[in-house]
């Protein structure tokens, strides 16, 4: 389901009431990424995996709630904020949240590590990736 709002867009699964294994938010600017990650997500296993999406970082920290999300998948360059700035952001709302980062540049992960070192980066995936890779590495995150 998508609603659209002037400020941004969410893709949110809808599912109410039903169970699910663990619930994940994606933030990136290019929807197609977000449309396609969030299909071959929650159609890609058995477990269920339930993922909202964002397509800005600015709309993605206003909804965000604690206790909510199991993982946030975020590009690391987007505009208004980046996905270093919003996953700290994040941090300050709820400090459980597993992150992972993706980019489809080169990231130096030393530089960022002394520009943001109360962020981990153990979690980087290098788009363009594929869908089982992309599932397989987020489900280690979550286990």
């Amino acid at each position: 389901m998508k609603n659209e709002s002037k400020t941004g867009s969410i893709y949110s699964s809808g599912v109410a009431g039903k169970q699910y294994w663990k619930r994940i938010l994606i933030v990136d600017d290019d929807t197609d990424i977000i449309t396609t990650f969030k299909f071959g997500i929650e159609n890609a296993t058995n477990k269920r995996i339930v993922v909202d999406a964002h397509n800005d970082p600015r709309i993605a920290l206003l909804d965000f709630q604690p206790n909510f999300y199991d993982l946030l998948l975020t590009d690391i360059n987007m505009p208004y904020f980046d996905g270093i700035q919003l996953s700290e952001r994040i941090l300050d709302i709820d400090i459980n949240v597993k992150i992972c980062f993706m980019s489809g540049e080169e990231i130096n992960c030393d530089v960022l590590r002394e520009i943001h070192p109360c962020i981990s980066l153990g979690c980087f995936i290098k788009k363009p990736v594929k869908i089982g890779y992309l599932v397989s590495r987020i489900i280690q995150e979550l286990i």
